[in-house]
């Protein structure tokens, strides 16, 4: 039996942090995991008060709690407790101190023993201040959310204004398809704002699940990175909302822009498109600038890109592909920027290839379009940017060619 004992007592030297003091709480025992953890050799504890090792931050109620529970009460006493090694380390150990008494049941001694969760208690104060840090990230977006919406709302005003001032000008035909056209645009742009965000909110949702099964594994440096990966997607998010408040402000006045950025804002703005439909853009730009509203050419584009889109899957094409081009001509003495938009997918049947600018003609079906997009692009470039346009069949698919004065 006393062999057991022995094995028992072995057992728990060499896994645990073990030690025993005397009543006045000093220590009279340490094993080699105390020493290892401590820092201190056994000559330098034996023989000395426990609070070798106690933290200064640690209160000294707890330490009051501490020695009614074990000496006056006679029980076990079991905490967390911060300790401070020789060299100045905070180590956090779980502790259990069990008073030892003799066959007339008074103390004889006190024996403790610990473990070390040093790593579990550094890695729960990382956990909660990132997650303080994501609540006020989160509280900051919400915040910028509400902001940016009261804009769009405040924008929307605007734009209906506008759309009455065009009311006065224009036949009650032209009314009508303005109005229409315009809040057809509105619902485009909705939808390329829920592409948007749709995909950074799975991902979202994806490194908050890994951090947190990280956490489970204690491993820290994946926690970091998918941290850092939250941090960047509720950027990105944020950025978005710029973006499209940017895109859909109405005050924008009449000045000379980049060709080249106009149409970059117009694949931006699609690129969730281009993604889920598999499309290959080809670009082939030079630096010219030309008179008008950018946004408004970005919209033109942006239609031409959805079409092409509805195209592609209609005809089944598989290889899609998309070129843009941009170059100068000299046109009757006069020099213009022309834009070339060319796709891969099947054309137009001759027969209403001359009928795709007119209102309300759309090769959709009815559910899908209204026609309006087409007749608005020829608005558009002639209207506002003193331009012309035409469509025409090209090897396997249809070409748009607009032609902008400089």
């Amino acid at each position: 039996m006393k062999k057991n004992t022995n094995t028992y007592q072995q057992a728990i030297e060499n896994s645990n942090i073990v030690s025993k003091t005397d009543i006045n709480g000093i220590i009279t025992f340490v094993n080699d995991e105390f020493c290892k953890i401590s820092g201190y050799t056994k000559e330098e504890l034996l023989g000395k008060n426990h609070n070798i090792v106690r933290h200064p931050d640690v209160p000294k109620e707890h330490f009051h709690i501490l020695w009614e529970t074990i000496k006056q009460k006679r029980q076990t006493y079991k905490s967390t407790v911060k300790n401070l090694t020789k060299d100045g380390r905070s180590v956090y150990l779980n502790t259990t101190i069990t008073p030892i008494l003799d066959e007339f049941d008074d103390i004889e001694e006190f024996i403790a023993i610990r473990y070390d969760v040093t790593q579990e208690v550094e890695l729960k104060k990382d956990l909660e201040k990132k997650d303080k840090e994501l609540k006020l990230l989160n509280k900051t977006l919400e915040m910028r959310v509400q902001e940016q919406t009261k804009q769009l709302k405040e924008l929307n005003q605007n734009l209906e204004q506008r759309v009455e001032e065009e009311i006065e000008k224009n036949k009650q035909k032209q009314k009508i398809l303005f109005w229409q056209s315009r809040m057809a645009s509105l619902g485009q742009m909705l939808a390329n704002i829920a592409h948007q965000w749709r995909q950074p909110l799975t991902e979202l949702n994806l490194a908050l699940f890994n951090m947190k099964k990280s956490a489970v594994k204690n491993e820290m440096e994946d926690i970091s990175k998918y941290y850092n990966d939250s941090k960047e997607i509720i950027a990105n998010m944020s950025q978005t909302i710029d973006d499209f408040s940017n895109f859909f402000n109405p005050n924008k006045e009449k000045k000379k822009f980049d060709l080249k950025s106009a149409l970059e804002e117009s694949l931006n703005i699609s690129k969730k498109l281009i993604q889920k439909e598999n499309i290959i853009i080809k670009k082939d730009y030079i630096d010219v600038e030309v008179f008008g509203v950018s946004n408004e050419l970005s919209q033109v584009i942006i239609n031409f890109l959805q079409n092409s889109a509805h195209a592609f899957n209609k005809n089944n094409v598989k290889n899609r592909i998309i070129s843009i081009e941009i170059k100068k001509i000299i046109q009757d003495n006069h020099e213009f920027a022309q834009v070339l938009f060319l796709d891969n997918a099947m054309g137009v049947n001759e027969k209403t290839l001359d009928k795709i600018f007119e209102p309300y003609f759309t090769t959709k079906h009815q559910s899908n379009g209204t026609g309006l997009g087409l007749f608005m692009s020829k608005m558009i470039i002639e209207k506002s940017l003193n331009g012309n346009i035409i469509a025409q069949n090209f090897k396997n698919g249809l070409l748009f060619t607009i032609n902008l004065p400089l």
